[in-house]
């Protein structure tokens, strides 16, 4: 299965009052393993950013003065998450100013071109009830390092999202990948820092053999809760 991690960064909070995206990330992971492809920009937003916005995320107007507008960097971002099941926190958010986005230049809304979109702060939600589910707060109930978090970034923030994701669909609180995206604009940046073949050293007959007869062993001394 194909999931696409995403998060963007903007201007402001409503995308109804003209606020545009100004940084967009999203990076794949096929069958729970990443695959280091990863679609990564700064926007052109061609207007202000709210100071309050700008505290969170620290990206400047001057910053992003030579960056591409969203309508050049449109199609290739379709042709990323096409029929890929999307996963974001707090999706209604994203999806809104994505819409938005897609909207001003005649583009399909992202429902139409994607086979699912998962809101992680709703199953968070779920499985979390009254609890604190931001991401930095995920991050720590999952024991995910998030220290370089100092300032919101869309590409940091979708590899947090995705190790987040895996530990909540395993149930495996230590889970940790090994991201090294370095943030680059361009699509399909490779992991080099990764390992890719995994040596498996199997047990064998006797092993087995001994490994149940120690569990029965286990079994007559005392009682067992599993």
């Amino acid at each position: 299965m194909r999931h696409i991690f995403l998060d963007t960064e903007t201007t402001g909070l409503n995308a109804n009052q003209g606020h545009r995206i100004i940084e967009i990330a999203a990076i794949e992971i096929v069958n729970r393993r990443p695959t280091n492809n990863s679609f990564h920009f700064y926007l052109n937003p061609d207007r202000e950013i709210d100071p309050a916005a700008q505290e969170v995320h620290g990206i400047t107007l001057e910053f992003l003065q030579d960056k591409p507008k969203f309508s050049e960097i449109a199609s290739d971002f379709l042709e990323f998450i096409k029929d890929a099941t999307i996963i974001i926190h707090n999706a209604p958010f994203d999806v809104g100013f994505i819409n938005m986005e897609f909207g001003l230049i005649g583009k399909p809304p992202i429902e139409g071109v994607v086979d699912n979109i998962i809101d992680t702060l709703k199953m968070a939600k779920d499985l979390r009830p009254g609890q604190r589910n931001s991401l930095d707060a995920l991050c720590r109930f999952y024991n995910i390092d998030n220290s370089q978090r100092s300032l919101h970034g869309a590409l940091l923030d979708a590899q947090l999202l995705a190790e987040v994701y895996l530990a909540m669909t395993r149930g495996q609180e230590d889970l940790m990948i090994d991201f090294q995206y370095r943030g680059s604009d361009n699509v399909g940046e490779k992991n080099t820092n990764r390992p890719t073949n995994l040596f498996v050293l199997k047990a064998n007959d006797d092993e087995i053999k001994n490994h149940e007869a120690y569990l029965n062993k286990m079994k007559g001394e005392k009682k067992l809760i599993w």
